[in-house]
């Protein structure tokens, strides 16, 4: 298939997720005034919305946190990176995705990711996962939860909007998971082989670096 070449490349980079896994998410008078000044007027409005997301939702179920941060960051548009971005990779960080109203798959997942984590789901729980999007033929990430370490995975994802079990996403074919624990070869269903311990990757560390001044 002609995305193997693709995930096997990114296999080779791998992460290094737990430094900002761990941190928290910083709105202040610096930050607004940075978005003031770099981006269009509605920007802030925008990254305000999802501070008034974050502060609701931390009692709210871990289904209906799901479901808020999913359907949140889903009425943003896909944009490819070099359209976007005018690189052919970049990694947007939430209040980058957020302020340009648009991004690729990955900053979809990022967003999603890091939203959850501020949210108290356990960082275990959750995996970015690169699978296929069949009908589409081509490379694709999504962001996987897990109520047990073993069980079928809930897909949360800007294709298909509805937060669906692994099992019902007969239109993915997973390859490869990961989080600040490692590498995991997917499985069709469950959380698959961990075969890595960690590691390190360009894409990640700049955006780490990013989040740590701006957000």
């Amino acid at each position: 298939m002609r995305f193997i070449g693709y995930f096997i490349t990114t296999i080779l980079i791998l992460f290094m997720l737990r430094a900002v896994a761990d941190s928290n998410i910083v709105f202040n008078d610096a930050l607004f005034n940075k978005i003031r000044n770099q981006y269009e007027d509605d920007a802030l409005e925008r990254v305000q919305d999802w501070q008034q997301l974050l502060n609701d939702s931390h009692n709210l179920s871990i289904d209906e946190k799901l479901y808020q941060v999913n359907n949140f960051f889903n009425a943003l548009d896909f944009v490819d990176d070099i359209k976007h971005w005018g690189k052919d990779d970049y990694w947007a960080t939430p209040v980058e995705f957020l302020a340009t109203q648009a991004g690729d798959c990955e900053d979809f997942v990022i967003a999603k990711y890091f939203s959850l984590i501020e949210l108290g789901v356990p960082a275990e729980k959750l995996r970015l996962m690169y699978v296929t999007a069949i009908r589409l033929r081509q490379a694709h990430m999504v962001l996987a939860y897990y109520e047990e370490s073993n069980s079928v995975p809930l897909v949360l994802d800007n294709i298909n909007q509805r937060i669906l079990p692994a099992s019902r996403r007969r239109d993915l074919l997973p390859v490869y998971s990961f989080n600040g624990d490692g590498l995991w070869l997917a499985k069709e269903q469950g959380r698959g082989q961990k075969v890595q311990q960690g590691g390190n990757n360009n894409l990640w560390n700049d955006l780490n670096e990013r989040m740590q001044v701006s957000e």
